[in-house]
């Protein structure tokens, strides 16, 4: 049996293909818009939190912990998914210098807006965040809270089916004749972070017979930490759905990071600008629009692809200043 579920995502969400965006990657591109899932939790995150936050209430949780950059996409839907529910927040975000917190933009303007509380860590910390984030959770059980640790991205297996969900969903839309199906496509390519959706997606992409390979675009560490996190996340998620095929796997792509995580290089940035001058989508240059740049420059090319838009329409907002001269 599956595990329960809240819905929070306004589902399912469109497929989308525009002539220019194919010009520009040199294949057909039917995008998945999860940036259109929700309002401000809107992007991956919500698909994974509608099972985690079904645990926590189960759990009768009255605290949401998680982490992340100072500009997470992840903690910002955690924060907004807490106070839907009547939870509170707390976020363990990382930011160079603590004592200088970074101004109030993008995600972390929503965080504060609806009420989390957020503590900065360095990356020194970062890199200990579960026992951080499990030290908090104690001392909130210390002052009668029922705290429930969520962990980076939100994944892991119970996280991981959010995207499963996601494939079948994508094999609904293809049988009732959207994006050319019911045939399916050549490969699926997606934005990978934490590894919690090239995890389910892989899961779900063989399982709903969506498409034979999945690609996921790294946007920080390199192959074999994410070959090794989402290895482990696919056993999880089998625990959990049995049915699914444990030899899954994403090819995980590691050259297209950009100058660091959070950081787009300039070819990038401007490949962002004119995707967005010519079709309208906006993709933002942590995420998205590396992965969508790494897809216009995959060899060799799949001809018919199925690409997750994950959101991180408030990241983009937070680096007015990259994109000021463009």
């Amino acid at each position: 049996m599956m595990p329960n579920k809240l819905t929070l995502a306004t589902l399912p969400t469109p497929l989308f293909r525009h002539e220019k965006l194919d010009a520009l990657c040199g294949a057909e591109v039917w995008v998945k818009r999860d940036d259109l899932s929700a309002g401000g939790a809107a992007g991956n995150k919500i698909r994974k939190l509608e099972y985690l936050a079904a645990d926590a209430l189960e759990r009768r949780a009255t605290t949401l912990i998680t982490c992340g950059g100072q500009q997470s996409n992840h903690a910002r839907a955690t924060a907004i998914v807490a106070a839907e529910l009547g939870l509170k927040a707390v976020l363990l975000l990382r930011t160079a210098d603590p004592a200088s917190p970074p101004p109030r933009v993008g995600n972390l303007m929503l965080d504060y807006l609806v009420g989390a509380e957020v503590r900065f860590i360095t990356p020194a910390q970062y890199r200990e965040r579960d026992a951080l984030m499990a030290a908090a959770a104690a001392e909130l059980a210390a002052r009668g809270e029922r705290p429930y640790v969520i962990p980076e991205g939100g994944s892991n297996g119970l996280g991981s089916l959010g995207y499963v969900d996601a494939m079948a969903e994508v094999r609904a839309q293809l049988d009732a004749g959207l994006a050319g199906g019911p045939r399916g496509f050549d490969a699926v390519v997606h934005a990978c972070g934490s590894g919690g959706t090239s995890a389910g997606t892989a899961l779900g992409a063989r399982r709903y017979a969506i498409a034979p390979v999945t690609h996921a675009i790294a946007v920080c560490d390199d192959r074999a930490y994410f070959e090794g996190v989402v290895a482990r996340i696919i056993d999880e998620t089998v625990a959990l759905a049995p049915e699914l095929d444990r030899e899954a796997r994403p090819i995980i792509h590691d050259s297209f990071k950009g100058p660091a995580y959070g950081l787009a290089s300039p070819e990038q940035v401007a490949f962002i600008v004119e995707v967005a001058r010519r079709t309208g989508l906006l993709f933002d240059p942590v995420y998205t629009g590396k992965a969508l740049f790494a897809l216009s420059r995959l060899e060799p090319k799949p001809q018919r692809v199925l690409f997750l838009h994950t959101g991180g329409l408030p990241g983009l907002l937070a680096q007015s200043e990259t994109f000021a001269a463009s």
